[in-house]
């Protein structure tokens, strides 16, 4: 089963998503978390930074704990397991690196993500829990 880490990048109370592409093969024109496919031999949390770095151009370190949520594949997508990481912290500017994967980036309050189109039915839960995740990690 191939494994799939997407961080939820969070700045002031407010979370990164990415449009996914027209064009894309899976999950066209709707919102998604940042990341992607962990390769072969490699560890979910070096894909992570990996990911986020070529996606976004942010360098991030590595999660010391697990994954905030591990999401069950989808009926018509039954070979991946999604993992979730809260991120809070990075270094360097969020610029869209890969267009050609998501062709906006938007930072969206909890009011505004919860009316969108997302990639998975179970983000509108996981989302609030990694907003709370982030307010605690802020005030501790």
């Amino acid at each position: 089963m191939e494994q799939v880490v997407t961080g939820a990048l969070i700045h002031h109370e407010r979370l990164l998503l990415g449009h996914r592409s027209a064009g894309r093969a899976s999950y066209p024109s709707v919102w998604d978390l940042p990341g992607g496919h962990v390769e072969f031999g490699e560890a979910p949390l070096d894909a992570l930074v990996r990911e986020l770095t070529e996606e976004l151009g942010v360098v991030i370190s590595r999660p010391a704990g697990p994954p905030l949520a591990r999401l069950d594949p989808l009926e018509h997508e039954p070979s991946f397991e999604l993992a979730i990481w809260v991120v809070t912290d990075w270094a360097g500017q969020v610029t869209n690196c890969a267009p050609m994967e998501h062709d906006d980036l938007r930072w969206f309050g909890a009011d505004e993500w919860l009316a969108l189109s997302l990639a998975h039915p179970e983000y509108r839960s996981v989302l609030g829990l990694a907003l709370a995740e982030a307010r605690k990690a802020s005030l501790g």
